[in-house]
């Protein structure tokens, strides 16, 4: 088979056996690979209703089919599961080496079902599976858990995905980890992991993947890191990475300043920005087939953290524990970012839960008798105790390991300083100081309130003023940008106004979500080089050429559109309302009070006329969000 492993592992915890599946062929047409093969198997397999820690939850790890390649980032992998955190369509992304590993162990996926009576791990050296006894790493952190397995198997090079103390404790927001630095964080698939008392999945092979035509695919390669080269993004975000978002959504006045209560922050650019990144990093890392290497290799050289080393200045955690608790230098928040790592919870849900309890201290509907100490914005001890709280499930630790959106539930009078969509917290910017497709996208993710599934390819982070109020974000750029765009032309036609090249936000929301489904399905990254260079006639010669299965860049768009469709169904069956498809009320009822954006805040009819505009955009009821009859024939849905 040319591409693909051929195969897919079926593991059953509660039975302890293990089968190698065939690839269907219907399931490679219809979904390709990587997150879509998941959301088929979970939406058929995984029963409607059940809870997400019962054993008949399926976790499914879907390695993109175009990894374990020489494509310009080509070395994600997605896990999937019905989500702990909101009860809907989980799902997180990650890179790194370990979706390459099992590819070359020949395996595509693998599908986990029921639960182990006692811990265990699995360990995958090609053909040779096993499921081996894990009391010894129970208990243990990520990290140690790593190293153990590695010396145990006496292999320091097999990549291994483990959970930490955070997911054996059903954190609903726990974290896979993949290897030390890197993670499947979102939507609590860690929980999910540790409720089938899984503790780790170690991966090692040394197969090949067969090529269909060599010299062709070879060459679509070569044109895809050109293009990535080429892009105007390129030499920024190789030299910062994400953290050139630190500025700009400072200078917008739409940073989650003390959990959204400011859009800026104190003494931001001289403490918590960009400026600082060569400070403490000299060097950038990339994962396997990676051109950019985007992440920072973090050194801490003096004050309380010296001797720190660890991958870290990210924008998420970043803005998350800086911004949104008030964390005045990055040392803390790479030292709060080796937590999350080490006991496996997720960043930004972390940071958005301590943020909403600090919020809570404030306004004292928490006291320091119900925490046990003080909790003041910028406290760095405070935080750290707050989240060994939270990890360990102890004293309100184990109310705040529900989420804020439980957790509200909980605490009187705590509802409105839950910051959160559909019960996943909500990271980066504000809306009311940054409109524009990102900021929208958090409503309407399938995830619930996240910024990866939806973003512009040419989002211009130079301009912050809406040409049409809420449907409308400027280009800006070249006219170069726009005739380069792999965007077919009727689409262009329909997303840009031709004048001004001006953006419509809720179809060019359609078009970001199908594609960033595309990338997901084939293993590659959304970062802005490769969104912005790389878009789907690229991608379908790639497919083509390394599988020998033809496909063109419009089909390999519907497929990204059925598999948001399948998710989006998944949700309304799991209780999704129309109503839930809403930002916190903070934004609606509450102005910034500072800042470049004071008076700002949203207009809630306008916004549901936007979020209708999508709706009818993708073929679903304007009112409710749900998919028509047509659309979901359309699909093959039926």
């Amino acid at each position: 088979m040319y591409g693909y492993a051929g195969k897919l592992l079926d593991i059953n915890l509660s039975t302890l056996t293990v089968n190698a599946l065939p690839l269907d062929e219907e399931l490679i047409k219809n979904y390709v690979g990587g997150v879509g093969f998941s959301t088929k198997i979970i939406y058929d397999q995984v029963p409607v209703g059940i809870d997400p820690f019962d054993p008949e939850n399926i976790l499914c790890f879907g390695v993109g089919s175009l990894v374990g390649t020489n494509v310009p980032t080509a070395c994600r992998t997605e896990v999937s599961a019905k989500s702990p955190a909101t009860g809907l369509f989980g799902t997180s992304n990650s890179g790194s080496f370990w979706g390459s590993e099992l590819k070359f162990a020949g395996y595509d996926g693998i599908i986990i079902r029921g639960r182990a009576s006692s811990a265990v791990y699995i360990s995958i050296n090609n053909e040779k599976v096993e499921i081996v006894p894990a009391s010894h790493v129970w208990g243990k952190d990520a990290w140690e858990t790593i190293k153990l397995i590695r010396n145990e198997l006496k292999d320091d090079e097999i990549q291994i995905a483990a959970i930490g103390q955070a997911g054996e404790n059903l954190c609903r927001f726990a974290s896979i980890e993949n290897g030390p630095y890197d993670a499947w964080g979102r939507t609590g698939l860690g929980a999910v992991m540790g409720s089938k008392k899984l503790k780790a999945i170690a991966v090692r092979g040394n197969k090949s993947i067969k090529v269909f035509n060599k010299k062709s695919f070879l060459n679509f390669t070569n044109q895809a890191r050109a293009a990535i080269y080429e892009s105007p993004f390129y030499g920024p975000f190789s030299k910062f990475g994400t953290m050139l978002a630190t500025v700009p959504y400072y200078e917008f006045g739409a940073l989650p300043g003390r959990n959204f209560q400011t859009g800026v922050i104190d003494n931001w650019m001289e403490t918590r920005s960009r400026k600082l990144v060569s400070k403490y990093s000299n060097r950038g890392i990339s994962c396997i087939s990676c051109p950019i290497a985007c992440a920072h290799w973090v050194e801490v050289k003096e004050g309380p953290y010296k001797g720190l080393r660890i991958k870290d200045m990210e924008v998420t955690p970043l803005i998350g524990f800086a911004a949104g608790c008030d964390i005045n230098n990055i040392p803390a928040v790479s030292k709060l970012t080796e937590v999350c790592q080490r006991y496996g919870i997720d960043m930004v849900s972390a940071a958005g839960t301590i943020a909403f309890s600090m919020e809570l201290f404030q306004r004292k509907i928490i006291t320091e008798k119900d925490i046990g100490f003080q909790l003041e914005w910028g406290n760095e001890e405070a935080v750290f105790k707050l989240l060994d709280l939270i990890i360990k499930r102890d004293g309100i630790g184990d109310i705040l390991a529900e989420g804020t959106k439980r957790a509200a539930e909980k605490i009187p009078g705590a509802e409105n300083y839950a910051m959160h969509i559909k019960g996943l917290e909500i990271p980066m910017a504000d809306p009311r100081g940054r409109w524009s497709t990102w900021t929208f996208g958090n409503i309407t993710n399938i995830r619930g309130g996240d910024h990866l599934r939806n973003r512009n390819p040419v989002e211009n982070l130079r301009f912050n003023d809406n040409p049409i109020e809420y449907k409308c974000e400027k280009f800006g750029f070249p006219d170069e940008i726009y005739e380069k765009l792999d965007m077919f032309e009727k689409v262009k036609e329909e997303v840009f106004q031709q004048e001004t090249r001006d953006v419509n936000i809720s179809r060019m929301s359609k078009w970001a979500e199908d594609l960033i489904s595309v990338y997901n399905t084939l293993g590659i990254c959304i970062r802005p080089p490769v969104l912005q260079a790389v878009g789907p006639t690229l991608l379908s010669n790639l497919y083509s050429t390394l599988t020998g299965i033809d496909i063109t860049g419009e089909d390999l768009m519907k497929v990204g559109e059925r598999i948001w469709n399948l998710q989006k169904l998944f949700n309304l069956r799991e209780g999704e309302k129309s109503e839930d498809s809403v930002f916190p009320k903070r934004f609606y009822n509450e102005i910034l009070p500072d800042g470049p954006s004071k008076g700002k805040k949203l207009d809630a009819v306008k916004v549901k006329e936007v979020l209708g505009d999508y709706y009818q955009v993708r073929g679903w009821d304007r009112q409710t969000g749900v998919p028509t009859k047509e659309k979901l024939d359309e699909l093959g849905l039926k």
